[in-house]
């Protein structure tokens, strides 16, 4: 099946990023397999605290420090002062019942050496535990037009879709005040999309990918992505500064959101789960007009 890039704009898959642990460092790779719940192993696992309720970098940037590797059979989380934790993929020790902002799903828990691990390193009691696949923890259907479409540990949906272009001119705006240039991981996104112009992210229905001959790949973008003190945050060394929000605030405000300060958009898988997204795939969607 051929792809025809006819639309309104045309671009590629400059960078793909897999975020193992909800809130932990994201891993950028050349290629990833995508499922209905998003890239393969994205927001599989998740830190919770004493009581089950989910915890992120915007209580605990030191969460940023915690960098993942994913090998054959296991992840290998690595942190500053800490031996290498070895994590089985396929391997999990107990049930368990968690909270992810507003849902309450079912979980495996990865046992007391994981739990032990994390407590150590982010200095307050916390748990490992990995998404429980047979459950459906589905995306908002207000926002997906009643299209069920399932999720794993994200904040909300199974794909972050930016652009290289909509970084540039964050960048530029942050140089221009005096400020350094920051880089596109501090956004957490997993597709990101070259040669399109700055938040044309933002203006599209259906992302068309070209997928070779087993067809094309759709991705819908579906919400604006609300920004939270996240992106102040640098993943280098977990410290805060202003600066990143500060200067979003100022051009980001999105009607869409009540004003909300958005980068990047949220989308759901509408065709090709079981396919390969690769970095320098084609790209084409058409503008959306609403």
């Amino acid at each position: 099946m051929s792809f025809n890039p006819d639309s309104d704009l045309s671009g590629t898959i400059a960078r793909l990023f897999v975020y193992p642990v909800k809130s932990c460092a994201g891993i950028e790779v050349r290629e990833a397999l995508l499922t209905e719940t998003g890239l393969d192993l994205d927001r599989a696992w998740m830190v919770v605290d004493a009581h089950g309720a989910f915890l992120t970098q915007r209580a605990l940037p030191r969460m940023a420090l915690i960098r993942p590797q994913l090998k054959t059979e296991e992840m290998v989380l690595r942190a500053p002062g800490m031996l290498a934790l070895h994590v089985a993929i396929d391997a999990v020790e107990a049930p368990a019942t968690v909270t992810v902002w507003r849902d309450t799903v079912p979980a495996w828990d990865m046992g007391a050496v994981a739990a032990q691990w994390f407590t150590d390193f982010l200095g307050q009691p916390c748990r490992l535990v990995r998404f429980d696949p047979d459950y459906r923890r589905l995306s908002s259907m207000d926002w997906t037009g009643g299209i069920e479409a399932p999720n794993q540990f994200s904040d909300g949906f199974p794909v972050l879709v930016a652009s290289e272009a909509s970084m540039q001119e964050l960048n530029d705006r942050l140089t221009a005040a005096g400020h350094g240039a920051v880089g596109i991981e501090r956004f957490r996104p997993n597709v990101v999309l070259g040669g399109v112009d700055s938040h044309d992210e933002d203006r599209v229905d259906m992302v068309r990918v070209d997928g070779g001959a087993e067809g094309e790949i759709h991705l819908q973008t579906v919400k604006p992505c609300a920004r939270c003190p996240i992106p102040d945050i640098d993943p280098a060394t977990a410290e805060s500064s202003p600066e990143v929000g500060t200067t979003l605030r100022a051009y980001r405000a999105d009607r869409r959101l009540n004003g909300a300060i958005t980068f990047g958009m949220n989308a759901i898988v509408r065709q090709g789960a079981g396919q390969m997204l690769r970095v320098g795939q084609r790209v084409a969607a058409d503008l959306r007009f609403d």
